[in-house]
């Protein structure tokens, strides 16, 4: 994801502080990880054998075992670009679960009616189109970031104005098929990524909360994790961009996956319902034979030693990786520079099978 220069407008959130103050930490070896093989893997890194890797943070058990950095240090803010969509979706999960939005089957038009009334291309599918829609990526309206081609591409979204109204003025996407009857998509839903409907979701945060999304999130979220810098990338309204390009250090990252691994709480605080962590991080929509989709959190399954680990993930261009895998009560953090790099996220995959490869079951 790129954005233009003159809508990469940025604010600082909070104070400086220890970026890892809210850890507790543990030794590596007896969490059971090999301490040698995590030495090898950050030489590996500095001798460039993984290119343009920033950092790896990693969680067992609860405790941070692992730090290291290559590009920049604990502190530095690191451009996850989409990875921080994910974020998106817990705050929606923490708004569900207060009660200031009705739930996933919640109609999106509805709820932003002045958004509806200027709308273009009007139809009873755009007004029926849901939380639950944009969550998933199946939205009824034609936007794929991944076809140059798409009315929707988020490319086109960055020069435009108002963002929000961008989206709401979509025309509905339309699929060919061979034969008189469709095929269905696997949970019946057809994944198309979509960057402008997730912008939308801090809009609808806003009308249900009373707050900017960046404000919910910096007092209901960042600060009971301990998170106390957040650089976030405003559009040209000054509204938050919650679909991507929230910068938060390496370990606050991580911070999101433990939070998720720890089912909701974190210190022995419920921040998030776990019915809404059980229920995001696991599949709605099929993006093909080895990746599933949840609510704006990827499904994968890696193998170490023989063994297939299923985990959720926050994703980003450049090869950014956040992952949670409960077999292992294991969270990694990966974040990566290649931007727009063919391969970038196989880099990372590969190392991150080299860490599952240090790990004891």
């Amino acid at each position: 994801m790129q954005f233009p220069l003159l809508s990469l407008l940025l604010a600082v959130a909070g104070a400086t502080g220890d970026d890892a103050a809210g850890w507790p930490r543990g030794d590596a070896a007896e969490a059971g990880l090999s301490a040698t093989r995590l030495q090898d893997l950050d030489a590996a890194i500095r001798a460039a054998k993984y290119p343009k890797v920033g950092s790896v943070a990693i969680a067992r058990h609860g405790r941070l075992v692992h730090e290291a950095y290559f590009d920049g240090d604990a502190r530095t803010l690191r451009d996850t670009r989409s990875a921080t969509k994910s974020i998106t979706s817990v705050l929606v999960g923490m708004a569900i679960g207060a009660h200031a939005l009705g739930g996933v089957d919640a109609r999106v038009l509805a709820l932003l009616p002045d958004r509806a009334r200027r709308a273009q291309s009007p139809s009873a599918a755009k007004d029926r189109m849901t939380v639950e829609d944009l969550l998933t990526m199946s939205s009824p309206l034609e936007c794929d970031d991944w076809n140059d081609a798409s009315r929707g591409n988020e490319e086109r979204m960055y020069v435009i104005e108002d963002w929000a109204q961008f989206f709401v003025d979509l025309p509905l996407r339309g699929r060919m098929h061979v034969g008189r009857t469709p095929a269905s998509p696997p949970y019946g839903r057809w994944f198309s990524y979509c960057t402008a409907g997730v912008f939308l979701l801090g809009e609808v945060l806003q009308r249900a909360t009373g707050m900017p999304a960046d404000v919910y999130a910096e007092k209901k979220l960042f600060a009971p994790l301990g998170i106390a810098r957040a650089e976030w990338v405003y559009s040209p309204t000054g509204a938050p961009q919650t679909g991507g390009g929230l910068r938060l250090a390496t370990v606050d990252l991580l911070e999101i996956a433990q939070l998720y691994l720890n089912g909701g709480t974190w210190n022995g605080a419920r921040l998030v319902d776990e019915a809404w962590v059980q229920t995001s991080t696991r599949p709605h929509a099929r993006i093909d034979e080895h990746t599933e989709y949840g609510y704006l959190w990827w499904l994968e399954s890696f193998a170490a030693g023989g063994v297939e680990h299923r985990a959720f993930l926050m994703s980003g261009n450049g090869g950014n990786k956040v992952v949670g895998i409960p077999s292992l009560d294991l969270a990694v953090a990966i974040t990566s520079t290649n931007y727009n790099t063919r391969g970038m996220h196989e880099v990372t995959d590969k190392l991150l099978v080299e860490v599952l490869g240090a790990v004891s079951p």
